[in-house]
């Protein structure tokens, strides 16, 4: 493999302006050694936002050569510096640890060994069920500091959606002991499976739905084991989306307590394997799925059936890194607009090839994730070096996050361990995943009627000739689905906006059938790769308007915040109230 090696002087490109502001940002770099790229750093990009600069960052980053960007992997962290470099190379200054442009991210990777490990069920006649690893189930442990664990068989109890909210005055754990009991629990939340728009939000997801939810209630309640149902159109993904994702490596944070607070074993399981599974037990799924989405809805037990498993598992200490640069402001410089994107994708997995080299649907070993997330990466560097020929008021921090695939880790400990003060941050703008269909007249918003972000986004899109509109599948989750949620948490208003589904060519039916396609055939597989006919002239218009919105943000002393009952706003107002 060819290696380039960009020299300190590079690296420290943007610290070294004599005339470049003071801030309260973290320092400004001394010359760094120099350090290895495995791809080139463009040479013909410009400071406007083109499809030409967007397509050759993208085609870099979803390149075998990084296979899949995985965290803690040298091929996956040789990204991240690809990823530095070229800020660097745009003018940005370093804004991470130590002058640099990282912020070390300390995590296991924990991969068990399918043909030593197991998790069964065992029917009342003694029988245990035949269960396929990824076929019929996967499972895995978030406990980080042993290489084996087992338990005996434990009662198994099915507690509808998993879920204990008080503000909607819903508990499905019925303040029962779950002590030694593995739990079996529904894909997200009892508002999407009624549509009733006064139970939950309706059809649009909770956190209460999200998987990441339901695992840290089980542990919460004290249950050994905690499964969830998989069903395609309540998760919005099928089943090889769940099996592709946990598979492997599983990447987590390294824990205070090594995850000792979580359960045994977590856990997906498929339809058909929980029909079966009820059905040995004398009880009918659809029939307890009717009662789980009613109010005083009560845990059922699944009498006669246990449910013990074992994981044998390699751990790995490994290090990743968020990636931060910096654009100083020239007369409000401790005031921030932020973008976030996430680096990282699935890595290099052991599957069958399928296919040949060359062919629109081989299969081979690497998850590319050209479109999630280089698509948002490359968004990232584009708005940078815009922004970096701009006079900014007030300074750009870009923020690229690692980890995301693995449940918005990265940016989850960027939050806890902000490089900026978050009410320091004015607002922020989230980029993942965009589709490269051309050109629409629309953007959708993803967590429609937030903040005043929308407002800004609106007027922009007026000059363009468009219009907002609201996310199609808010039963997706999506807005709890990526890293602009872990600074909403913080009070930050976020803005998580994405290419629109009104194509100029084939209007709202093709843009549908557009996103179906890639949902069914690429999302979160192999086949997710760059290609030369991608046509990018609408994700350009996209990126133009957020720069846009980014833009007014940091040129103006407005505070654009979250609108009144939004569920972040009471957060947001004690942070501007601290010092």
């Amino acid at each position: 493999m060819n290696r380039l090696l960009i020299s300190a002087s590079v690296l420290a490109l943007a610290a070294c302006g004599a005339d470049a502001p003071k801030t309260d940002t973290p320092a400004q770099a001394e010359p760094e050694a120099a350090t290895e790229l495995l791809l080139p750093l463009p040479d013909q990009t410009t400071a406007a936002i083109t499809a030409d600069d967007l397509a050759v960052r993208i085609k870099t980053l979803a390149d075998d050569t990084f296979e899949g960007r995985g965290p803690g992997t040298e091929a996956g962290e040789a990204s991240a510096d690809w990823i530095a470099a070229e800020m660097a190379r745009i003018g940005l200054q370093p804004a991470g640890e130590d002058g640099s442009y990282f912020q070390t991210v300390k995590m296991v990777n924990q991969t068990v060994d399918t043909d030593a490990s197991y998790f069964t069920f065992t029917t009342p006649d003694g029988t245990d069920m035949d269960m396929t690893p990824k076929e019929d189930v996967v499972f895995w442990t978030k406990r980080q500091n042993t290489n084996e664990l087992a338990f005996d068989p434990t009662d198994v109890v099915f507690v509808g959606y998993g879920s204990v909210a008080p503000e909607y005055d819903w508990d499905d754990y019925d303040g029962q002991d779950y002590e030694g009991k593995t739990v079996v629990m529904l894909v997200n939340d009892p508002g999407f499976a009624t549509g009733d728009p006064d139970l939950f939000k309706g059809k649009s997801m909770t956190y209460y739905g999200r998987w990441t939810y339901k695992f840290e209630e089980a542990a919460r309640q004290g249950a050994t084991a905690a499964i969830v149902i998989h069903e395609t159109e309540p998760a919005s993904y099928a089943w090889d989306v769940v099996s592709n994702s946990w598979s492997g490596a599983q990447s987590d944070l390294v824990r205070a307590d090594g995850g000792a607070e979580r359960t045994m074993l977590e856990g997906w399981i498929t339809r058909e394997t929980a029909d079966a599974l009820f059905a040995s037990a004398g009880l009918d799924l659809e029939a307890l799925k009717q009662q789980a989405k009613a109010p005083g809805f009560k845990p059922v037990p699944l009498e006669g059936v246990t449910a013990s498993g074992k994981v044998k598992q390699t751990i790995d200490q490994l290090e990743s890194r968020n990636v931060v640069g910096v654009l100083p402001g020239a007369t409000e410089p401790d005031e921030y607009v932020l973008y976030t994107a996430h680096w990282d994708h699935l890595g290099k997995k052991s599957e069958e090839k399928t296919g040949a080299p060359g062919e629109d649907f081989y299969q081979d070993q690497i998850f590319n994730g050209a479109v999630d997330n280089a698509t948002g990466s490359a968004a990232l560097l584009e708005i940078a070096e815009a922004m970096a020929a701009d006079e900014l008021d007030r300074s750009a921090l870009f923020l690229s996050v690692t980890l995301e695939e693995s449940g918005l880790l990265g940016s989850a400990y960027y939050a806890e361990n902000p490089l900026v003060p978050h009410n320091k941050v004015v607002a922020g703008i989230n980029m993942d995943g965009a589709l490269p269909i051309g050109r629409t007249r629309d953007m959708v918003v993803v967590g429609y009627g937030a903040s005043e972000l929308e407002d800004i986004l609106q007027d922009v899109l007026d000059t363009q000739g468009r219009v907002i509109k609201p996310d199609a599948k808010p039963e997706a989750g999506y807005f709890y689905r990526s890293d602009h949620i872990s600074l909403a948490k913080k009070g930050v208003p976020m803005l998580y906006a994405d290419g629109g589904e009104d194509k100029l060519d084939g209007g709202i039916a093709a843009g549908k059938a557009a996103a179906a396609v890639y949902t069914a055939e690429r999302y979160h597989k192999p086949m997710d790769e760059y290609s030369d006919d991608w046509d990018l002239s609408g994700f350009a218009e996209d990126i133009q308007a957020l720069y846009q919105v980014g833009l007014r943000v940091a040129q103006s002393d407005d505070w654009p915040t979250w609108y009144p009952g939004n569920e972040f706003e009471s957060v947001r107002k004690d942070s501007l109230e601290q010092e």
